[in-house]
């Protein structure tokens, strides 16, 4: 069985499916993956040994591109750029294939539809988390340029709304893309694309899906790429050099103003050291006292355990460690799903939940003299072994039946 993965999207959208990737190779089948194709993610796959197909562009490119122009932009137009421009790529990676398992930016997901539809593959939607998918039990994930009514509090009003909403977004895009391929149009894109019969590749525990639903979904748990590369010397030192430090990390995302400055003097006002991460943001230091270490990519799994709190954007790759490790969280959420993670977090209390993407010195010392406190750390230690592990090889095991 020859299988294709796809996405376009960051690294918290690639690493899962490479996750994915191997253990359906250590079941015996030929799976690949159609990604961006950024130095980083070319480098992740060549080390596990799993071809990486390219997807348009790299995706720290594009978004360098997109950010600048946001308030702007054209949603409408811009799906419909990404649709056409990934149906040419997942095609060419389709070929050969007889599954296709999609995931990441919807425009994307639509795309690859497309592409398993024209080629007569069995295709599977992936989410990574349970708010984009049709639920009574919460309201649809809003849209800046179509917000929810707030007069409406029955959900399955809300739900039937956002078909409409996103046929408005997506719908004359991924329409034209299909007449211009010879396919028929579609008149409900969100069902079309999701299927009746998603898998949820996040943590019961941290994400549980509430039944009953109108999806047959089924809960893998989070994709998780076994890490067994060690510490860097330099920071196994910094680690032996004192108490656990505060890491800081805001992944693939920019950072707000200021925000390396604000989260290393909350650090330090609570007597902690700091340990930051570049990421995709490069946040730098802001002096050369030894009670701070930067590092760049480097393996959560290994790290996490040995840090007093996990500061970040609340990725649900980066929740998912952070939980497993036993870590208390400081989210401070950017966009997307990262509210719900930071929700999540703060009802289990394993963790703070910023309030909104723009934190202050206030309310980022408050949020962190939160988590670090004792209580969270029982909490966040407690329920570190209830974390699913193998969800990679149970979504593995579903693909392969």
């Amino acid at each position: 069985m020859r299988i294709l993965l796809t996405t376009f999207g960051s690294r918290g959208d690639v690493q899962p499916l490479l996750a994915l990737a191997v253990a359906l190779r250590a079941l015996g089948a030929d799976a690949r993956v159609c990604a961006p194709p950024d130095a980083e993610f070319v480098k992740l796959f060549a080390a596990a040994d799993v071809p990486l197909l390219p997807a348009f562009r790299s995706v720290r490119d594009w978004i360098a591109e997109m950010l600048p122009k946001r308030a702007t932009l054209s949603l409408p137009k811009v799906a419909a750029q990404v649709m056409v421009a990934q149906y040419e790529a997942i095609n060419r990676a389709a070929e050969g294939c007889d599954v296709m398992l999609a995931t990441g930016l919807f425009s994307s997901v639509s795309a690859a539809r497309s592409v398993a539809e024209k080629r007569g593959m069995r295709y599977v939607h992936a989410a990574y988390c349970p708010i984009f998918l049709p639920s009574p039990h919460r309201r649809p994930f809003e849209y800046p340029s179509h917000p929810l009514p707030r007069d409406v509090t029955d959900n399955q009003v809300l739900w039937d709304r956002d078909v409409q909403v996103m046929n408005e977004i997506f719908g004359e895009g991924l329409n034209a893309l299909r007449v211009s391929v010879g396919l028929p149009k579609v008149d409900n894109v969100r069902d079309y694309c999701y299927t009746g019969q998603p898998l949820l590749a996040a943590d019961p525990v941290l994400a549980p899906w509430r039944r009953p639903a109108p999806l047959d979904v089924a809960q893998t748990g989070a994709w998780i790429l076994p890490d067994a590369r060690p510490l860097p010397n330099e920071l196994l030192a910094f680690l032996d050099a004192g108490a656990p430090p505060v890491y800081v990390g805001l992944g693939s995302l920019p950072a707000p103003e200021q925000f390396a400055r604000m989260a290393i003097d909350a650090v330090r006002a609570q007597g902690r050291r700091i340990l930051m991460s570049r990421g995709w943001a490069e946040l730098a230091l802001i002096d050369e006292l030894d009670d701070c270490f930067i590092v760049g990519e480097v393996n959560q799994q290994a790290l996490f355990p040995r840090v007093a709190a996990v500061v970040h954007h609340g990725g649900a790759g980066t929740t998912t460690a952070a939980a497993r490790a036993g870590a208390p969280q400081v989210i401070v959420p950017q966009l997307g799903d990262q509210p719900y993670w930071a929700g999540r977090v703060w009802d289990l209390g394993i963790g703070s939940a910023h309030d909104g993407p723009t934190p202050t010195p206030n309310s980022l010392s408050s949020a962190l003299e939160a988590a670090l406190s004792n209580g969270t750390r029982a909490r966040a230690l407690a329920m570190a072994d209830a974390i699913v592990g193998d969800g990679a090889m149970r979504a593995a095991r579903l693909l392969m039946e």
